[in-house]
């Protein structure tokens, strides 16, 4: 059993050459592997892939998994050590030809009824970090159960299994392993769910932002195919990502909103790295979050598209989305943090979407886990269906539901003092917080604390890192500032 690698939310992820390094990418692709072997129900003889595969009009002589790598620096060669390990255990293996956006990844493994797939990626961390996705065949992330199975069975560092060529990792075992170009299936699915016609007789004039990452070869091809002039940036490679960190909010995005508005574009679409969060900048080059960008795009998919369902959420998500779902007669849940709580209820295929509030979208009749890509090109088919600007469309938005503003902030602290801060709050919770309230205390992950009148604060340990996060939201654009404020003092008054 391994006790130096572990899973967090997204997979692992660890410093290159500290904690992911060659041997490392090994031992977690033989830990897939003996999972893929033996697991009741996740396992290829298992209960649940067989179901699935009966399902979906699959069968397998023997397991097959998707290999994929993102831009960042080793990472197709790490991919390549992967893809050797798994073939040395017995396991058919299909490696992408060029970068993979982890929800291609996902569809892939649905479209050629995998078993699973590996994508070696950091997501949108520093240049300096790397890591592993384990994606099961049900096309998202592992969740909790895999992840625990997986890591029982990683082998240790110094273990006979373990072979040489994980110094030799520029090389890949050709005779053995498929390489595909796996953009096509991809891009068809996503026109099916694209008013393609409606984008041709747009004329739209789009950004588009890669981050240097793998959506380079997606996004431009995609929108040029049906008419839309596409102005881009950071589509070349360069692993130390322009020296930013990679991620598409407002900061990372400052290039995006200049080209936007000195070319007087209709919008700025980014994704991180491996394509599973999406930033948008409208014509003005104001960033617009996830938080704004999901309800309107649950709109747009019921009004326009027809489409029924429940609504999932994470439980720090802006409520905004539960002005939509309740205007369109939507039941709506909420979830703990972490995507992969969404994406179990997206399996069962009675929502319509799921989101959360860092970036992160999961529309029906797709993946069941978040798709930066189709989340960018959604709000273009919007843009195009309506035959009108962003700014119309937000206007219209607003005449509709009630404008909400919200602020989130971390602060860091010790493993002892995040633990003191959990304990405290669930023996003696404030009964009001800035002179108003505490109306219902919604403990589905951390405490948020919901005041008279709609307000709210969250306080929550970060599941990847040793920080305290703060979130806020109200109708009232200042106080979202002054409840993160009282919030930080909530959080000395203990520590």
């Amino acid at each position: 059993m391994s006790e130096d690698i572990k899973f967090s939310t997204a997979g692992f992820r660890a410093v290159i050459a500290g904690g992911l390094t060659a041997q490392n990418v090994q031992r977690l692709a033989y830990g897939i592997s003996e999972h893929i072997l033996e697991h009741p129900f996740y396992g290829f003889e298992g209960e649940g892939y067989k179901k699935h595969c009966q399902a979906q009009g699959k069968k397998l002589k023997k397991p097959l998994v998707i290999v994929g790598f993102d831009t960042r620096f080793l990472s197709k060669q790490l991919a390549y050590v992967a893809a050797n390990a798994l073939v040395q255990n017995g396991i058919s293996v299909k490696i992408a030809e060029l970068p993979l956006p982890t929800p291609v990844a996902e569809w892939c493994v649905l479209n050629e009824g995998a078993i699973g797939a590996i994508v070696i990626t950091g997501s949108e961390g520093e240049y300096f970090v790397n890591g592993l996705k384990w994606i099961s065949y049900y096309g998202g992330i592992a969740n909790n159960e895999i992840m625990e199975d997986i890591e029982k069975r990683i082998p240790a560092p110094n273990a006979q299994i373990l072979k040489a060529s994980s110094t030799e990792f520029g090389d890949l075992n050709s005779a053995v392993v498929i390489s595909k170009d796996f953009r096509k299936a991809y891009l068809n699915r996503v026109a099916s769910l694209i008013n393609t016609r409606a984008l041709k007789n747009a004329k739209l004039k789009v950004a588009v932002d890669p981050l240097f990452g793998s959506a380079k070869n997606y996004l431009r091809d995609f929108l040029e195919k049906y008419g839309v002039t596409v102005e881009g940036i950071h589509e070349n490679d360069d692993v130390l990502f322009g020296g930013n960190t990679p991620n598409a909010g407002p900061v990372s995005l400052t290039e995006l909103k200049k080209l936007v508005t000195s070319k007087k574009l209709a919008l700025g679409i980014a994704c991180n790295p491996d394509c599973d969060k999406f930033g948008i900048v409208d014509s003005d080059g104001n960033w617009i979050s996830a938080n704004e960008i999901a309800p309107m795009l649950l709109d747009h998919l019921v009004r326009n598209k027809k489409q029924k369902g429940r609504v999932c959420r994470s439980v720090i998500t802006s409520t905004l989305i539960d002005q939509v779902a309740k205007a369109h007669g939507l039941m709506l849940r909420d979830t703990p943090v972490g995507f992969k709580y969404i994406t179990e209820l997206m399996i069962s295929g009675q929502y319509v979407m799921g989101m959360e509030e860092s970036g992160g979208i999961a529309v029906a009749n797709h993946i069941p886990d978040k798709d930066g890509i189709l989340s960018c090109l959604l709000v273009i088919d919007m843009l195009a269906t309506e035959k009108k600007t962003f700014k119309q469309i937000k206007k219209e938005f607003y005449k509709k539901y009630k404008q909400l503003f919200d602020q989130k902030v971390s602060m860091p602290k010790t493993e002892t003092e995040i633990n003191r801060i959990m304990e405290r709050l669930d023996i003696k919770p404030p009964l009001s917080i800035n002179k108003t309230s505490v109306w219902r205390i919604d403990s589905t992950d951390g405490f948020k604390f919901i005041l008279k009148g709609g307000s709210w604060l969250a306080i929550r340990p970060s599941s990847t890192e040793r920080l305290i996060r703060l979130y806020a939201e109200a109708q009232d654009e200042k106080l979202p500032a002054v409840l993160i404020k009282e919030g930080k003092k909530i959080i000395d008054s203990i520590v």
